[in-house]
């Protein structure tokens, strides 16, 4: 039966929305009337009932679903029709897009204040580099999908020169130790204290990804997410890392909450959006009172999710800090994709959302990182209230993953690694550093959101391959 191939992405690519109206046609489209028409055919009937559901609220089948497309005033939420003022960082070179998607943002009624980070570049609802303070609500789709996502450095009493003399024995540290997309998991996973949360118990949806979080604790995901040994400069004296001026070496990871992030957003993203819905430009940016049911249950998840990709860190350091033999002299963690509860500077409380934007607060510290082939930064935020004490998160893309593949040639890769000296074991044409904008304009951008302590240059990295774990480009 034909219609039973149709899936919820079919109806997404034809402008349906997540949630009760994917629902309701999948479930009609089971109707025995309906058993023998071919997937064409019901793709181009689904189309018209959402273009013209007047046509349809007379007939009995399809009624309830035209309801759905029917605009309804007394449930949808305005906008303001003016965009709130907010500080924009490196704005010369911020795609339109971005832009764009904060303007919306700082429309909603709940919006508070908000600032667009020099990384910044277009996502779903909220950019990313987008932060946003909102009045007593949370914003799934201003957190993200990845929630939680952090970066965490190690720093070994170790000199530079360890790289190029052990260069095999770290990337074999590096196979062995780390694990990366949906596919590699260990055999035998650590149990983490994290997995006996009452959240696990307690929350349907988190509840329903306890064994898979059992199973992927550890483990990095794909895309942009790296493990990677690099050389650690500190440059700064009063560095409150409690490390001396010098040169180190460095173990550096970029990931987040694994598939438990991403099936808390998806399930609240939709709750949002049945439950406050918007114009379709800011559809995504529905969101959960936290007065209400859901928005504690979101709360709850969301962190339980913060704290879970905090564990895989924790786990992939202390994996390999013992099978280096050496332990850090210091340690920095920070993540984005998260709101937290903050006061204002004129007092006034709000839920800050950092998507893809790094905390800034006076005295915090954080890694900001640049790309395979450029430095990150080890950072010390300066509490800057026009930034909502918030940084970049990285450099920030400047082709999306597509334009990467389509302007990128596997010889311009190799040749940039080679020519860096960069040993890359996994990783794609879609994070090539051509894909990625100048570290050094971003960090310029921002001298008043954050000092420079130090920096770490990538030598080895470690990415996901898809599957192979092999590299094309100089890795094993």
């Amino acid at each position: 039966m034909a219609t039973q191939k149709l899936r919820g992405n079919d109806l997404r690519k034809i402008g349906y929305p997540e949630g009760r109206a994917t629902t309701l046609a999948l479930d009609i489209l089971e109707d025995r009337q309906l058993k023998n028409l071919d997937k064409g055919s019901a793709l181009a009937l689904l189309q018209k009932i959402k273009a013209d559901p007047y046509a349809y609220l007379r007939d009995s089948l399809w009624r309830e679903l035209a309801k759905e497309f029917v605009p309804d005033p007394s449930r949808d939420v305005s906008l303001s029709p003016d965009v709130k003022d907010y500080r924009r960082y490196g704005e010369a070179f911020i795609e339109d897009g971005a832009r764009k998607q904060m303007d919306t943002a700082m429309k909603l009624p709940v919006t508070l204040d908000g600032a667009l980070m020099p990384d910044a570049h277009q996502g779903y609802g909220l950019p990313i580099g987008g932060v946003l303070a909102v009045d007593n609500a949370v914003i799934p789709y201003g957190v993200g999908m990845d929630i939680g996502c952090r970066m965490a450095l190690s720093v070994f009493p170790l000199p530079p020169r360890y790289l190029e003399q052990r260069t095999q024995e770290l990337k074999k540290l590096l196979h062995n130790h780390t694990r990366f997309g949906a596919k590699e998991v260990f055999k035998n996973p650590t149990h983490d204290p994290i997995l006996d949360r009452p959240e696990f118990r307690e929350i349907p949806v988190v509840k329903g990804k306890r064994e898979a979080a059992i199973n992927q604790l550890g483990s990095s995901g794909s895309g942009n997410h790296f493990v990677e040994w690099g050389v650690v400069d500190i440059t700064t004296e009063d560095n409150e890392l409690g490390v001396p001026i010098g040169q180190y070496l460095g173990l550096l990871s970029h990931s987040g909450s694994r598939g438990l992030g991403a099936a808390i957003a998806q399930h609240y993203t939709k709750v949002a959006m049945q439950k406050c819905p918007l114009p379709p430009e800011a559809r995504y940016l529905a969101w959960l009172d936290l007065a209400s049911q859901e928005g504690q249950e979101y709360w709850r998840a969301m962190n339980l999710a913060g704290d879970y990709a905090s564990a895989c860190h924790h786990d992939i350091h202390r994996r390999l800090s013992l099978a280096l033999g050496e332990k850090p002299l210091a340690k920095v963690e920070n993540h984005h994709n998260f709101a937290w509860k903050e006061t204002l500077p004129d007092g006034r409380e709000a839920i800050v959302h950092r998507k893809g934007a790094t905390p800034a607060g006076q005295g915090v510290l954080g890694v900001i990182p640049g790309s395979m082939t450029a430095p990150g930064f080890i950072v010390r935020g300066r509490g800057e209230q026009d930034s909502i004490q918030s940084a970049s998160h990285g450099a920030g893309r400047r082709l999306s993953r597509t334009q990467a593949k389509q302007q990128v040639s596997e010889g311009e890769l190799r040749r940039l690694l080679r020519d860096q000296g960069i040993e890359l074991i996994g990783g794609g044409l879609d994070e090539a550093p051509q894909a990625y904008k100048d570290i050094h304009q971003v960090m310029a951008h921002q001298q008043d959101l954050v000092d420079v302590l130090g920096s770490f240059r990538p030598r080895i990295v470690r990415m996901d391959a898809g599957g192979g774990g092999k590299s094309k480009y100089g890795g094993e």
